[in-house]
């Protein structure tokens, strides 16, 4: 049965059309639930009760033993009659599965689906047809009017007016939405109480399918995904021109595996700073700790005596065994990061210093230290056996972005599946309501920052092993912003608590290949700094918009 051309079922007619679907399953599910009860729903019912006794403190050990070995004698006796029913409750289902597959779309979804479309129609007309009557009756009451102030109050009216028949239309396509969603989800309803919420695989997106266009909202997805698609059609542009100027391609697997390469020690960072902005922080001392665990680590793993001292100091480590040192640079790397960060850590949580303020303060003591300490010079190469210990290129491809894949799972493991993960959004999310339900918002401070320390430390590491050394005290100026500029695009908020490692993944990847691509075509590098700024102004525009929307 389908609607006639034109006409919409009212509330009543749905409710007949559907009614000999669910007198039909209905009786069906009836009896299903006949068979179930002696058999699955006391199987159900007896294994939660002996998980409550095992858990049950009231009754005595014996009385436990007891009571368990009772509810299991119970328990297989409800089994063998569920098995008993098992052909019969599946032949059962089965009928009913397929009288739905036959009927329910051709006599009801579909009668449906069409009288919504009419529908939709005429709320557009009545719609656009309150609009014209409004626009009339304005003209003819501007026309009685000759006071300036009469005049700006009619058209204040006509413009509240307006307003709400614009909300009146959005409130009846609503309804009509609803409409057909609760006459698609209603199907699965009946296969839910006939399966027990068991699905296939194509019944599950079906369903995902139809939420996500129920729920979906145009400006929302906008919001969210518009810096996605901007920057990728940037770099869509750039990888077309390319070729066109330089006279390669930019996407081969080479260029892939370079981005990839740049953007793994960069990924530790924005992983690192990813925390602090989850709880409205950041950390603008980035850079510069970079440049401390470079200048240590080469050091450290410095090939032969280091040319230059620290505090007028020659250090020489030749010594010490290739393996030893690398793990010495490590430590070195991870114990400097992680103690200026716990220092601007202390400052925030204890006397709620802003974090600018706090790594602002990193920022100069850092480089002024390395700076003075060191005279400013760059300390050379590394033994360059030791890149191949730490980032091996194996079968041509480079370990180091192993190590980055790495760091994701841990960093998102701690975020999502630990009790600190989730006590920093909420602390992020709202301090005052974290700390009345008994979270410490300054330890759950404190680990942000320490966790940060560690993969800053981690991060300069592996960036001194990728380039076989070179730090200086100058070594990361400015990728502070990169790293921040990645969480902001990947959708970490600065409102606090709101982010995801995906984001952060992505932000990074995007971030890093278009400014290998602005490189390839020989962009000045100062250009570059611009176009970065434009994305981190765009970024959090785009943020603060998702934020006064939700408030």
């Amino acid at each position: 049965m389908a609607t006639a051309k034109g006409k919409t079922l009212s509330p009543e007619e749905e409710m007949k059309l559907r009614q000999p679907i669910d007198e039909y399953v209905g009786k069906i599910q009836d009896q299903v639930n006949a068979l179930r009860l002696e058999g699955t729903d006391k199987v159900i019912s007896l294994l939660s009760l002996i998980e409550s006794t095992k858990r049950d403190k009231s009754i005595s050990k014996d009385e436990k033993t007891a009571k368990i070995a009772e509810l299991k004698q119970e328990l297989e006796t409800a089994k063998k009659v569920e098995e008993q029913n098992k052909g019969q409750v599946a032949g059962l289902v089965a009928q009913a599965e397929s009288y739905l597959n036959e009927n329910f779309d051709k006599t009801y979804y579909q009668p449906v689906k069409d009288s919504v479309a009419q529908e939709k129609v005429l709320a557009k007309a009545n719609y656009q047809l309150k609009l014209n009557t409004l626009a009339k009756e304005h003209e003819q009451e501007l026309a009685k009017l000759s006071d300036s102030q009469e005049i700006k109050e009619e058209k204040y009216v006509y413009k509240n007016k307006i307003f709400d028949t614009k909300m009146g239309y959005k409130e009846e396509l609503r309804r009509i939405k609803d409409r057909q969603h609760n006459a698609f989800t209603h199907k699965y309803h009946l296969l839910d109480l006939l399966r027990m919420s068991r699905f296939s695989f194509k019944e599950t997106l079906e369903q995902r399918w139809e939420n996500y266009q129920y729920t979906f909202n145009r400006r929302d997805f906008l919001l969210q995904n518009g810096l996605y698609f901007a920057i990728i059609l940037v770099f869509v542009v750039l990888a077309i021109i390319t070729p066109i100027i330089k006279g390669s391609p930019l996407l081969t697997y080479n260029n892939i595996l370079n981005i990839l390469q740049q953007a793994s020690p960069q990924m530790f960072l924005a992983l690192g700073v990813a925390g602090l902005i989850l709880l409205t922080g950041t950390d603008l001392s980035i850079g510069r700790m970079v440049g401390m665990g470079m200048t240590a680590a080469t050091i450290i793993m410095h090939q032969g005596i280091n040319t230059g001292g620290v505090f007028g100091h020659i250090f020489d480590f030749t010594k010490m065994s290739l393996g030893s040192r690398v793990i010495l640079a490590l430590v070195a790397c991870i114990v400097l990061s992680t103690f200026f960060t716990t220092i601007a850590g202390f400052f925030t949580a204890r006397f709620s210093m802003h974090p600018f303020i706090s790594t602002m303060a990193n920022t100069l003591i850092i480089f002024g230290l390395v700076t003075y300490a060191t005279k400013g010079v760059s300390f050379g190469a590394i033994d360059p056996a030791i890149p191949n210990m730490i980032i091996p290129k194996l079968n041509g491809f480079p370990s180091i972005i192993i190590w980055a894949i790495a760091a994701i799972v841990i960093v998102w493991f701690i975020w999502n599946k630990t009790t600190f993960g989730k006590n920093l959004y909420a602390v992020g999310g709202n301090p005052e309501a974290a700390a009345v339900s008994g979270i410490s918002v300054f330890a759950v401070t404190m680990g942000a920052f320490v966790l940060a320390g560690v993969l800053y430390g981690f991060g300069s590491w592996l960036e001194c092993a990728r380039m076989v050394g070179s730090g200086s005290a100058a070594y990361g100026q400015g990728w502070e912003m990169n790293a921040i500029a990645a969480c902001v695009v990947g959708g970490v908020s600065f409102t606090g608590g709101i982010g995801k490692i995906s984001g952060v993944v992505v932000g990074v990847v995007i971030f890093t290949a278009l400014t290998y691509a602005l490189t390839i075509l020989g962009i000045d590098t100062n250009l570059q700094f611009v176009f970065s700024g434009i994305i981190i102004l765009v970024a959090v525009t785009l943020d603060c918009l998702k934020y006064v929307q939700k408030k």
